[in-house]
C-alpha cells in the first residue's frame, strides 16, 4: 500500500470508545461502521491491561477485516504486532516512532508501505500539533500524522488548546505523509476540514460511538471526502 492508498484509508479513522458505546456493545458500534464504508479503525481502550486489550482486538479484528477497513492499535506496539493490526497509533508518553519502527521490523513487519513491492506494511502514527514535532515524528518514521485537537472536545480530559483549521494546515504544510485531524470532529466539523485544509481525512470518537445511528453519522462524516 503506497501513502496515496494510505490517505485513502485514513479519510475517517473511526477511534473506539467503551463508555460512549453502550447500552451497545464497540464491536456492534465497530460493526456498524464499517457497514457505511469507514476505511479505518483504532481500537483505543486507556486503562485496559494488555491482555485485555489484546482480547478487544480479537473481537474487533475480523469485523473490520470483513468490512475492508485497516486496523490501529492506539499506544501499544506489543498488542497490534501480537493481533497482526495494520498499524498502531503512538502518542507522546508512548514508544518513540523510531524504537516502534525497529519493533515492527523485528517482528517481521519491515515495511512502512512506501515501497509497493515491500514486505506487508505496518503504519506507525503520531500524535502532533504543530509543524516542529510533525517534522521530527516524520524523520524517524511516523507513516502519518494525527493532528489536533482541532476543535475543543470533552472526550480527552488533556486534549489541550483547540488549534483550529489554521494550525491543522500549518502541520499539513510541514510534513509528506498523511495528516489526520482530530479533536472535537463531528459531521459539520469534517466538512470544515474537508473545504479548510489538505489534511487527508478526519479521527472520531464520540460522534460515532454516541451516535444514535451509527450507520448515517459515518455517511455524513465521509461525504466531504468523497471527491
Amino acid at each position: 500500500m503506497t501513502l496515496a492508498r494510505l490517505a485513502d484509508s485514513l479519510r475517517l479513522v473511526v477511534i473506539t470508545d467503551e463508555a460512549l458505546a453502550r447500552p451497545r456493545s464497540v464491536p456492534d458500534v465497530v460493526a456498524s461502521a464499517v457497514t457505511a464504508g469507514a476505511p479505518a479503525v483504532q481500537l483505543r481502550a486507556k486503562g485496559a491491561s494488555a491482555r485485555e486489550l489484546h482480547a478487544a482486538g480479537l473481537e474487533l479484528l475480523p469485523i473490520v477485516r470483513d468490512g475492508g477497513a485497516l486496523f490501529f492499535v492506539n499506544d501499544r506496539v506489543d498488542v497490534a504486532l501480537a493481533l497482526g493490526a495494520d498499524g498502531v497509533h503512538l502518542g507522546p508518553d508512548d514508544l518513540p516512532v523510531a524504537a516502534a519502527r525497529r519493533a515492527a521490523q523485528t517482528a517481521g513487519r519491515t515495511g512502512s508501505g512506501r515501497d509497493p513491492d515491500g514486505p506487508r506494511p505496518f503504519f506507525i502514527g503520531a500524535s502532533a500539533d504543530d509543524p516542529a514535532t510533525a517534522r521530527r515524528l516524520v524523520a524517524d518514521g511516523a507513516d502519518y500524522i494525527g493532528c489536533g485537537t482541532v476543535f475543543t472536545t470533552s472526550t480527552k480530559a488533556d486534549a489541550g488548546e483547540a488549534i483550529g483549521i489554521d494550525g491543522l494546515q500549518r502541520v499539513v504544510d510541514a510534513v509528506h505523509v498523511p495528516v489526520v485531524a482530530i479533536g472535537g470532529i463531528h459531521a459539520i466539523g469534517s466538512a470544515q476540514v474537508a473545504a479548510g485544509s489538505q489534511a487527508a481525512g478526519v479521527a472520531v470518537v464520540g460522534a460515532v460511538m454516541g451516535a444514535e445511528d451509527v450507520e448515517a453519522t459515518v455517511a455524513s462524516i465521509l461525504q466531504p471526502w468523497l471527491r
